[in-house]
């Protein structure tokens, strides 16, 4: 069974149930983990008022103030994307670069027809980022945000499936959805729906599991695998997908296996080199097979898995301007916390983190253990050098902020 962290200190928000369940399903995080995770679609009317996350004008937002370049946006039309050379170009005088979004060519597009898709939102709008770490935090697996529009009697995309997990919120006007069973379950991220397109389009025009019409507030949880498409109805539809890019058995074999061939670098039996005049490996492969398996039963991947963990999210961002100002008013009294979504393990005298690594002395490490659990300290109860150091180093912030 899935675990579910259900504390979210991490990411600054108070103890107790996390968006999983306020907010997208109803459920408790542990029936969402038995009934529902990774196994079946789940339907929630009336989940939640998402107005706060995402709307009409913040799409207008993006696409016409921001400055927005590709691959921030992806547009499609009958089942295809239309190349980036369509929609963008130069902004003019000190805007030079080519591939910003021309909110011309996109209105065109959009009234010929032309879903807007939105992409990497947690990088692009605040309160989505904020709502998207939450969820990463609760799950334990990384989460990407886009935003669908489409305009009415529009298709963005034929029957397909997802190599990841995805909440679909319904943020303005309605869709429906046809989702049908898996022809190839549980997908790993290189095994893509196109592999299995024939397969798809076939299963496409059977009887669907689930045909429904989504309306604003609404949720539909969507295992990886399962296919879907989904045409916007009498107005304008704005979804938001936010993408599980869920952990597998199988990524931590891989990184089994490359913490052991990496232990095995150091076997000089295995450096050696074949016998002249070796035909195939067959005389070979049993002593070799003893050596690796020995290296696997060995072999620790977890630093393997946790940096690829830090790998593939950003901290909460950091005011530059706000972080200077808490350097330089820097007191006993002043309060701080960790960063959220930093990821930090302490590893002996060392500190981990998605902006890097910082080592520490026996006298500062109750101090550093004390700041992971996200609460709000004092500078003199840490150490106001220590604090000083970690607000450098963008470890730390204001507990305000």
């Amino acid at each position: 069974m899935s675990t579910f962290r259900t504390t979210l200190q991490d990411v600054g928000a108070a103890p107790g149930a996390g968006v999983l369940e306020t907010r997208l399903t109803g459920l408790s995080a542990e029936e969402f983990a038995r009934d529902v995770w990774a196994r079946k679609p789940l339907l929630t009317r009336r989940a939640s008022d998402f107005s706060d996350l995402f709307s009409a004008e913040a799409v207008d937002e993006l696409i016409s103030r921001r400055g927005l370049r590709t691959p921030f946006l992806r547009v499609a039309k009958d089942g295809a994307t239309l190349p980036d050379a369509t929609f963008t170009s130069s902004a003019g005088v000190g805007a030079t670069i080519s591939d910003q979004l021309d909110d011309t060519a996109l209105w065109r597009a959009f009234a010929d027809g032309a879903t807007l898709v939105l992409q990497a939102l947690q990088r692009t709008w605040g309160p989505v980022g904020e709502f998207g770490a939450r969820l990463s935090a609760q799950l334990g697996h990384p989460v990407q945000a886009n935003a669908y529009v489409t305009p009415p009697q529009s298709r963005g995309f034929d029957a397909h499936y997802d190599v990841h997990d995805v909440f679909v919120l319904q943020i303005a006007g309605t869709k429906r959805w046809l989702v049908h069973e898996p022809v190839h379950p549980d997908p790993l991220r290189n095994q893509p729906w196109t592999d299995h397109r024939s397969a798809v389009a076939e299963a496409a025009r059977g009887a669907a599991h689930l045909d429904t019409v989504l309306e604003p507030g609404d949720v539909l949880y969507l295992p990886r695998g399962w296919l879907h498409a989904a045409e916007a109805l009498g107005g304008v539809s704005v979804h938001l997908t936010l993408g599980i890019h869920t952990w597998t058995r199988y990524a931590l074999a891989e990184q089994l296996a490359q913490a052991a061939l990496a232990a095995l670098r150091d076997d000089p039996w295995m450096r050696s080199t074949l016998p002249l005049g070796v035909d195939g490996p067959d005389g070979e492969l049993g002593m070799i097979r003893e050596h690796l398996l020995a290296a696997v039963t060995k072999a620790d991947p977890a630093p393997l898995f946790h940096r690829a963990r830090r790998g593939q999210g950003r901290p909460t961002p950091l005011g530059p301007l706000a972080q200077l100002a808490a350097v330089d008013g820097l007191g006993p009294d002043t309060p701080v916390r960790l960063r959220a979504a930093l990821e930090a393990r302490l590893e002996g005298p060392r500190l981990t983190t998605r902006v890097g690594w910082l080592d520490f002395s026996e006298a500062d490490l109750p101090s550093v253990s004390r700041l992971l659990d996200g609460e709000a300290r004092a500078a003199g109860d840490l150490g106001v050098a220590l604090v000083g150091r970690l607000l450098r180093a963008g470890v730390l912030v204001p507990a305000g902020e």
